[in-house]
């Protein structure tokens, strides 16, 4: 009788947590190279904003953004920075970040792309969720996009035609509409959008941390150590190395986030990833907030009742990896909650806010890499999610499974192929 392939996943983030999810499914043999915890505070995974969001097909850059690079790196405390000192690294990952943004066609087809992996994402999770015990955690009740009038929201129009011609649809909510949905909700925002198909999660370090649990209930085996390369003879994967040795195996994925761009190199791909952090501060306990978790698109801010208490996530920070954080952008965060949400108290104690730092893997074109490595076809990208991490994961777990186990993938990878960048 033939043994089931052996896979494994660099990486016990969301993404690796749903691509073993779905390729023990698939009937393969499952080892998770991880060196944290899964779930736990280092890992993005932890701290991100817990939108479902199957509409957030758009990349974050715009025609004509370019005109605000000067102001990016004068205000370090401002919604997306640079650090001065990185620009220089940085530079050629910008450079493609706007010309990937530069005009609507372009932009209409990255929405094309991404809507095929996004569609129906809060279903997906739900069926992983409930498998793992944890279905309390997905939320299906909508998310909201809270604007100061609708002459801001018609600025973001062409925006959400293009969202409209890829099937997504939405409600218009005027200011009593809106202050009806949230009554605590600051008086000054009197234009909102619902967007009924999407959804969010209560605690995205808890649902991750559930679904590594059922893996290894289902057999999956999680290994604390740090992969370092692979050891491929005549085209075929032998083995991930480790810094606790080797690990034989048949496939392996890459899904180790922002530390993914030394793995996907030695897999023959220079992919341009770069880092994205952001901040999120946390405050509890509270009684004001919001009904349905939502977006302020002045502050390019996403505001979630969670289990830890009332979570504002944002800010996009480009430096190295490991730079010191930025803690001010923490602090600001947690102001414009207070500003959001008149009726948060103002004299907070300090063991009543928390405030964390994360990485996000972002390519410049605002598609994750799913696919095949140059290599070898027996090593799978799984990678570069950017602010779709959370919402990405699911089906792009289904899709390694379904590129491991030799069956066609669901749908067309090649806008997400690793080697576009060539």
């Amino acid at each position: 009788m033939n043994q089931p392939a052996h896979i494994v996943i660099i990486g016990a983030g969301i993404v690796g947590a749903a691509s073993a999810f779905h390729c023990l499914q698939a009937g393969l043999r499952v080892t998770l190279v991880e060196p944290g915890v899964p779930g736990d505070e280092q890992a993005s995974s932890y701290g991100n904003a817990g939108w479902l969001s199957s509409h957030s097909v758009l990349p974050p850059a715009y025609p004509g953004v370019w005109k605000k690079v000067p102001a990016w790196l004068i205000d370090p405390l401002g919604p997306l920075s640079i650090r001065l000192h990185y620009l220089p690294k940085a530079l050629p990952w910008l450079v493609r970040y706007l010309a990937a943004a530069s005009t609507y066609v372009r932009i209409e087809r990255t929405a094309r792309a991404l809507r095929t992996l996004l569609a129906d994402a809060p279903a997906l999770h739900q069926v992983m969720a409930d498998a793992a015990g944890v279905g309390y955690l997905i939320e299906r009740k909508g998310l909201l996009h809270a604007f100061l009038s609708r002459g801001h929201f018609e600025q973001d129009a062409k925006a959400w035609e293009i969202r409209r011609r890829e099937g997504i649809e939405w409600e218009e909510l005027d200011a009593a509409a809106l202050h009806a949905r949230e009554p605590d909700l600051s008086p000054h925002y009197t234009f909102g959008v619902y967007t009924p198909e999407a959804g969010s999660c209560r605690n995205p370090g808890a649902y991750t941390a559930a679904l590594i649990e059922y893996a290894r209930s289902k057999g999956a085996t999680l290994v604390r150590t740090t992969a370092t390369g692979f050891r491929i003879e005549q085209g075929r994967l032998r083995a991930v190395l480790t810094t606790e040795g080797e690990i034989a195996c048949d496939r392996a994925v890459i899904a180790a986030g922002a530390r993914a761009r030394a793995l996907a190199l030695q897999a023959g791909d220079a992919v341009p990833l770069e880092t994205e952090r952001g901040y999120h501060a946390v405050v509890s306990p509270v009684t004001v907030g919001p009904r349905t978790s939502t977006m302020f698109a002045d502050q390019k801010v996403v505001v979630n009742s969670m289990e830890q208490g009332l979570r504002i996530a944002g800010q996009v920070e480009i430096t190295e990896a490991d730079d010191t954080p930025n803690w001010r952008r923490a602090e600001i965060l947690r102001e414009h909650l207070q500003t959001l949400y008149p009726g948060l108290p103002r004299d907070l104690a300090p063991e009543h806010i928390k405030i964390w730092m994360g990485r996000r893997p972002s390519t410049p074109d605002a598609l994750p890499c799913i696919g095949v490595a140059s290599a070898t076809a027996d090593i799978i990208h799984a990678y570069g999610h950017g602010h779709i991490g959370l919402v990405g994961s699911a089906r792009t777990g289904r899709l390694v499974a379904q590129l491991a186990s030799g069956a066609t993938p669901e749908i067309p990878l090649k806008p997400f192929s690793p080697q576009r960048f060539r």
